[in-house]
């Protein structure tokens, strides 16, 4: 309970809690239109083996998920030295081992967390009719439709939770999410469909 306090107390002094949100967002909803344009390009494609499709789609959720986590890392930490340095030039001090050091050090990595892991969490969960129709397990609707399906609510749900840290109508908001996966959905299938 003391190092949540710690790591939250840590964040709010260099303000990366609204950072940490507004990747989780971002990248969540980058995670799940890649997903959808996949898996709507396999719809629209020749019938491809389940087995190719989840590997394929494995292969990007991990890709998305290493170039968050490293891009962010990468930007996050030279921007916490950047800042580090201009307090210790302001204090004329070094402040390595100070809490402002120690926060520094830390929320770089707690950005590259949540940059990398948003896009790779929402991807899996889109992915997962896919691997119940491959371990052979009945579902109401095709597993690829299923997919889209549940990335439609993974984006309605975003939505909602923009809804509530802004305090407008979290259906209102839910439902503009939900739009751009309809548009994004229907883009794809107009550019790619035979």
């Amino acid at each position: 309970m003391r190092r949540l306090s710690h790591l939250r107390f840590l964040l709010s002094i260099t303000h990366s809690n609204l950072i940490l949100r507004r990747y989780f967002v971002v990248n969540g909803f980058d995670g799940v239109l890649t997903m959808m344009g996949l898996i709507i390009g396999f719809i629209v494609s020749t019938p491809a083996d389940l087995a190719v499709i989840i590997n394929v789609c494995l292969g990007a959720a991990i890709a998305l998920g290493m170039s968050g986590v490293s891009s962010a890392y990468v930007s996050e930490s030279a921007e916490r030295r950047h800042d580090l340095g201009k307090l210790e030039d302001a204090m004329i001090s070094d402040l390595q081992q100070s809490t402002h050091g120690q926060a520094a050090r830390l929320t770089p990595l707690l950005v590259a967390l949540v940059n990398g892991l948003a896009p790779l969490v929402f991807s899996l969960l889109i992915l997962v009719p896919l691997w119940l129709a491959s371990y052979g397990v009945p579902l109401p609707i095709s597993p690829l439709y299923g997919a889209i399906l549940v990335a439609f609510v993974l984006l309605f749900l975003l939505g909602v939770f923009l809804g509530r840290i802004t305090n407008i109508s979290w259906l209102r908001s839910g439902l503009q999410t939900l739009l751009v996966a309809v548009v994004t959905a229907a883009l794809i299938y107009l550019l790619t469909g035979s």
